[in-house]
């Protein structure tokens, strides 16, 4: 279960995904695929540059185009693996 948890590290591993650390010690690895299927912000990600481009902010991965997604989808991904 979420607890307000921050992510405080992230790694590029390959393809579309990154490994992600939250501040709680859960980690692990999150394919971002499927994110690249939608229209809007999201599709410019196809771009391989720019989804390595990735940084933390907010406590959360985001992208120089202003692509983010919420901490708790993230880490709901990490108990689901």
């Amino acid at each position: 279960m979420w607890k307000l948890n921050d992510v405080v590290n992230i790694q590029y591993v390959d393809g579309y995904t990154y490994r992600i650390e939250f501040d709680d010690g859960r980690s692990g690895d999150v394919d971002f695929s499927s994110y690249l299927k939608r229209l809007g912000i999201f599709a410019p990600l196809k771009d391989k540059k720019l989804f390595c481009s990735a940084r933390i902010e907010g406590g959360t991965i985001s992208w120089p185009n202003g692509a983010d997604v919420a901490p708790e989808t993230l880490y709901e991904k990490l108990e689901n693996l």
